[in-house]
């Protein structure tokens, strides 16, 4: 929801801090991975509750995923660095709410089920809407310049992150915003259906 208001006033310090990450030598796959090596760092970190470091890593992650378009847009846009970047921001999303769930199991185990549940459904209804717009012709540049199309929804990247941190920040409340976050997720997926219904017939 809040991702192209965001992505407007973040872009030009990306872009400057993306220009030196360029000229060291740096390119946007490794900035992707990078960004996902990190994320696994803070599940572990969760699992292990060291909740803070674990928060501190989320936002380097996050800060590596914003950065990883800008790179490519100085050193050359692929095809597959698109493609890289959609399957490691799914898959940091998914392991952010184990981390939770082995931190404490009995408390956490099925609302983190549910919660990557959500994420399942909404990712499939997002990345499947992205499929059928290209086929129809359709683009957007909202959320910036991407590879695929994006559709705005309530639950989007800003939102999920800014969960994560408020998990990091209150732990032993993760398994009610799990809850909460996992009725928004699906609800945006329902959304994105409906969306679909009307433009893709």
């Amino acid at each position: 929801m809040f991702d192209s208001t965001l992505r407007s006033k973040l872009d030009p310090a990306l872009e400057r801090l993306a220009a030196r990450l360029a000229r060291a030598g740096a390119t946007a796959d490794q900035v992707t991975v990078a960004g996902m090596v990190l994320g696994v760092a803070a599940a572990g970190a969760i699992a292990l509750h060291w909740f803070w470091l674990g928060l501190a890593l989320i936002l380097i992650s996050r800060l590596c995923d914003g950065l990883d378009g800008a790179v490519a847009r100085i050193t050359g846009k692929t095809d597959f660095g698109g493609y890289l970047d959609i399957v490691l921001d799914f898959a940091f999303y998914g392991v952010i709410p184990i981390g939770f769930v082995l931190a404490d199991p009995g408390a956490n185990a099925v609302a983190g089920a549910v919660l990557v549940f959500s994420f399942y459904v909404n990712g499939a209804s997002f990345l499947a809407y992205a499929i059928m717009a290209e086929r129809h012709g359709l683009s957007s540049e909202s959320h910036g310049e991407k590879s695929i199309f994006f559709t705005t929804g309530l639950a989007e990247a800003t939102e999920t992150i800014a969960v994560f941190v408020l998990m990091c920040l209150v732990p032993h409340w993760f398994a009610a915003i799990a809850w909460v976050f996992a009725a928004i997720c699906l609800y945006t997926a329902v959304s994105r259906i409906a969306l679909a219904s009307r433009t893709l017939r």
